[in-house]
């Protein structure tokens, strides 16, 4: 039997995102990039050391793996937990993942405190985050449905009434379509295209997989 619990959506960054914001003089640069591994991570925040190379602090963090398996996070000379973990609760927070964030300090002469910057490292990284796009990885089935002319109308509507639109349509004699649904919905929307259709349609299970949803 398949464990439900690794049909489980998760949350990540599509595109790299950039924010900043300004406290007492001091300068917050957050920089968000999607990545798949550690190694990713690293190069990513040796990336934004070299070219923020003349700031006081690079501090970073990132959170790898479906269920965040891999989680780190540096305060790069900041006073310990005010920079790196913040940044890192506020990712874990998102529950987003394959995500890494590196927060570049120009200081302004004034000191912040712990609090202080706390705040300002937490706050830039939802400044970048908000300047990501954001999509859902699902876990679904490719599925392929082969149809009638007779038999198009009908699965289109039903396709529409679970927000699914085919990655592609192929028109000859007859038509076939491909479509990622959910795992959880593939079961019952098979059943009604096949009610829908007096069974002519064929439906064909392709794969399984991951894939990524833009519409929540």
């Amino acid at each position: 039997m398949e464990n439900q619990e690794s049909w489980e959506p998760y949350k990540v960054v599509l595109t790299e995102g950039q924010g900043e914001l300004v406290e007492k003089k001091s300068r917050f640069i957050a920089n968000i990039r999607p990545v798949k591994s550690e190694e990713e991570a690293a190069a990513f925040i040796e990336e934004m050391k070299k070219k923020y190379w003349d700031a006081r602090h690079n501090c970073s963090a990132f959170v790898i793996g479906r269920r965040g398996e891999l989680a780190r996070c540096s305060d790069d000379g900041e006073p310990p937990q005010t920079a790196g973990r913040p940044m890192l609760e506020v990712l874990l927070g998102e529950e987003i993942r394959n995500v890494a964030v590196v927060v570049t300090r120009y200081f302004g002469g004034t000191l912040l405190g712990t609090g202080g910057l706390v705040r300002a490292y937490a706050g830039a990284v939802k400044a970048g985050l908000a300047a990501c796009r954001v999509g859902v990885m699902r876990f679904g089935v490719r599925l392929s449905v082969d149809t009638d002319y007779n038999g198009i109308g009908k699965i289109q509507y039903i396709l529409g009434k679970y927000n699914i639109s085919p990655e592609k349509t192929d028109y000859t004699e007859r038509v076939r379509m491909q479509v990622l649904v959910p795992k959880e919905k593939a079961d019952a929307l098979c059943r009604k295209i096949t009610e829908a259709t007096a069974a002519k349609a064929v439906l064909t299970k392709m794969e399984q997989l991951y894939f990524v949803d833009e519409k929540d």
